[in-house]
């Protein structure tokens, strides 16, 4: 039997403190070096990664230093606010995580082995032009940030994976087209929104291999979309927003987290995968379902103008749509593990 099951350069941090000089004076060498190492694996021939994030504190980002975690790799959390990143990730909780703000994060990405972009402002709130201005400026700013350290950064520390969120704004909307990685991109304010994000990522150097995750509407139990839905039902005013019709293409936070993963490490996943699941509905039937789920009416609509009063062209998001198919995931042979709506929310509200 062959005892070297894989053999691979990758990235190793030392052991004592991942980032130290985070907190301590300067040393004559950043103890976020990195040492090349050949790596004998025994009977878990999973390669250790050490992943830099930006938008860890967020609804997806949470969830996937979790799973990260959980398999014992090494996390980065790069962020603007270092007391709210260790609120939500106390050391006894997270041990041996990283957490760095802006001036440090170049030392938390050379040496890491891939960096996760999910930062930039929710999109779910009324826009003014000063808010449509921040919505784009903070993914594009965080994004070119994070790519200039990369691209900077020497051959032996420089990262050899970015996987960059993007959404599914990038294709516009259309009640009647089917949207999948190859279709051109719309001509509304999200679409230049997500245009401008990819491009800025697309400048990151040719040998770190890129993947753009165009997601969707993302289903969990503590955030995003259904935390401001099940209120409403519950107080049985919950129904279709508009006319119903709009298409509604959503992903359960587990299989996001996963594809996310999945990119990561398997080298296949490269350019753009749309990050919803295989069964895109219309709004109506994702309100009935949700109803049923909670055991709650979805009868009593919601009309446009309520929520324009609410989120004014913020509205938009939710009252047009798009049909987003993940034809690369499925290509790539990817296990959605949640394929229907119905099964999703079933999961989330069980």
């Amino acid at each position: 039997m062959q005892l070297l099951c894989r053999v691979s350069t990758l990235t190793w941090a030392h052991s004592i403190s991942p980032c130290p000089s985070l907190h301590s004076p300067p040393q004559p060498f950043s103890r976020c070096e990195t040492k090349r190492f050949r790596v004998w694996c025994s009977s878990d021939d999973t390669i250790k990664m050490t992943v830099s994030i930006t938008g860890a504190t967020g609804f997806v980002g949470r969830r996937l230093v979790q799973r990260l975690q959980a398999d014992n790799h090494q996390v980065r959390v790069l962020t603007r606010s270092r007391s709210n990143a260790e609120l939500i990730f106390p050391d006894k909780v997270f041990p041996g995580i990283v957490i760095a703000e802006e001036p440090e994060w170049k030392n938390c990405i050379q040496g890491s082995t891939a960096v996760v972009n999910l930062a930039g402002m929710p999109i779910s709130t009324r826009w003014s032009s000063e808010i449509k201005k921040e919505i784009k400026q903070s993914r594009i700013r965080v994004t070119s940030k994070v790519v200039d350290i990369i691209n900077r950064s020497p051959d032996g520390v420089r990262p050899s994976v970015l996987v960059s969120a993007t959404a599914v704004g990038y294709y516009g909307t259309s009640e009647t087209q089917v949207f999948d990685e190859s279709s051109p991109s719309g001509n509304d304010y999200l679409a230049e929104v997500c245009r401008e994000w990819e491009g800025t990522a697309l400048k990151v150097n040719k040998d770190v291999r890129l993947a753009r995750i165009r997601i969707g509407v993302v289903l969990g139990k503590d955030g995003g979309a259904l935390a401001k839905m099940i209120p409403l039902f519950m107080m049985f005013a919950g129904g279709p927003v508009g006319s119903g019709k709009q298409w509604f293409s959503w992903i359960h936070l587990e299989d996001l987290v996963n594809l996310i993963y999945e990119a990561l490490s398997n080298p296949s996943y490269q350019g753009v995968i749309n990050g919803t699941a295989p069964n895109p509905v219309r709004f109506s039937e994702m309100c009935d379902q949700l109803g049923s789920a909670i055991g709650r009416p979805s009868w009593l609509p919601v009309p446009d103008f309520a929520l324009k009063a609410v989120l004014g062209e913020g509205a938009t998001v939710v009252l047009e749509g798009q049909r987003v198919v993940p034809t690369r995931a499925k290509e790539l042979g990817f296990p959605f593990k949640f394929r229907y709506v119905k099964d999703a929310l079933n999961s989330i509200l069980s």
